[in-house]
C-alpha cells in the first residue's frame, strides 16, 4: 500500500450536500481527530488520537471527514496553516513514522483538507471573507456569490531508464547521500507525457521516450497528487539544472539492491528516499520487475 492512500472512512458525499442530515451526525457518537495545530497527535501506542465535538475550540469551523461505519468523523480548521516546507517538520515526520496504514491516509486527507480552509479563509475574486460549505469540502463567498473548492496539483514524479541503470537525482535540501526520481509539476496546458519529458529535459538535460504510468500518491504537503511513471532515456548525457539540482547520476541495478538491503551502509552509493514517499515505491517497483 502506498502511503497516504487507502483512508477506511466512507467520504459519504450524500450527507455533504444535505447539510440537514450532516447536522443530523454531528451527535454524541461523532469523533474528532485530534490536531496539535496541523501536526497529528499520537497515543503511546501508535494510533491517531480521538475526541468528541465538544473538544473542538470555541468558533472553529468543523470539516467533514467521512463516516466511520455510523460515526462521523470531523476535524477542526487551525488558526494557520502549514508553516514551511514539509522536509522542514521533522516533529511531524516523526509522528507519521509511528501511523499504520489506514491512521497514515486518514490523516493525510484531513490535514491536505483543513490547511487549505487555514489558508482561504478570504474569496480569491473580491478578497471577502468566505464560508464553509457542503461540509468543509468548498468555501462560499456570500458577496460576489464565487464557490471555491479544495484543490489538488498534480505532479509528476519519473524513473528514468537506460541500459538497465537509473537516473536519480538529489537536491541540497535532501539528506546526505540520498537520491530520489525526478520530480515537477504538471503545467497548464501540458499532459502528463509532455509534463514528465519536459521536466526530465530540464532538470537532467536528458530526452526520454516511451513514458507510461506506475502509480499514483495523494501527497499532503500541501496537497498533490503524486504522478508516478517510467520512461526510457535516449542517450546517457548529463547536463544537471543546478538550480533545480544538486547532482544527478545513472545507478546500477547492484546500486539500487544495495541501498534497499543494506541501507545504513555508509559505502553504498546512495540511501533511498524514505516509505512515506512514492519514490521508494517506484525505485522498488524498477528493481524487482
Amino acid at each position: 500500500m502506498i502511503a497516504f492512500a487507502g483512508s477506511p472512512l466512507d467520504r459519504a458525499d450524500h450527507l455533504r450536500m444535505d447539510s440537514d442530515a450532516l447536522a443530523a451526525k454531528m451527535n454524541l457518537s461523532a469523533r474528532l481527530l485530534k490536531l496539535d495545530g496541523i501536526a497529528p497527535v499520537v497515543s503511546p501506542d501508535g494510533q491517531l488520537e480521538w475526541g468528541t465535538l465538544a473538544d473542538a475550540p470555541m468558533e472553529a469551523e468543523l470539516v467533514f471527514l467521512g463516516l466511520d461505519g455510523e460515526r462521523a468523523c470531523f476535524a477542526a480548521v487551525p488558526p494557520e496553516g502549514a508553516q514551511g516546507p514539509a522536509y522542514a517538520m521533522p516533529a511531524i515526520w516523526q509522528a507519521m513514522a509511528r501511523l499504520g496504514a489506514q491512521d497514515l491516509a486518514i490523516y493525510g486527507g484531513a490535514r491536505s483538507l483543513v490547511d487549505w480552509h487555514a489558508r482561504h479563509r478570504y474569496c480569491a475574486r473580491c478578497g471577502a471573507r468566505t464560508r464553509l460549505a457542503k461540509g468543509g469540502w468548498q468555501r462560499n463567498c456570500d458577496s460576489c456569490s464565487a464557490e471555491h473548492f479544495p484543490r489538488t496539483d498534480p505532479v509528476t514524479i519519473m524513473l528514468v531508464e537506460h541500459e538497465d541503470r537509473l537516473l536519480l537525482g538529489r537536491q541540497p535540501r535532501f539528506p546526505p547521500r540520498s537520491y530520489s526520481a525526478l520530480a515537477g509539476f504538471v503545467e497548464p496546458g501540458e499532459t502528463i507525457e509532455e509534463a514528465v519529458a519536459r521536466e526530465v529535459l530540464e532538470e537532467a538535460g536528458v530526452k526520454v521516450r516511451e513514458v507510461s504510468y506506475i502509480a499514483s500518491q495523494p501527497w499532503p504537503f500541501p496537497s498533490q497528487l503524486m504522478i508516478g511513471c517510467y520512461a526510457v532515456a535516449e542517450d546517457d548525457a548529463l547536463t544537471i539544472d543546478e538550480t533545480e539540482l544538486e547532482d544527478a547520476r545513472w545507478f546500477s541495478r547492484a546500486d539500487v539492491a544495495a541501498a534497499f538491503n543494506d541501507p545504513h551502509n555508509d559505502a553504498n552509493a546512495f540511501t533511498v528516499p524514505p516509505r512515506q514517499a512514492i519514490a521508494n515505491h517506484l525505485i522498488r517497483w524498477w528493481l524487482e520487475r
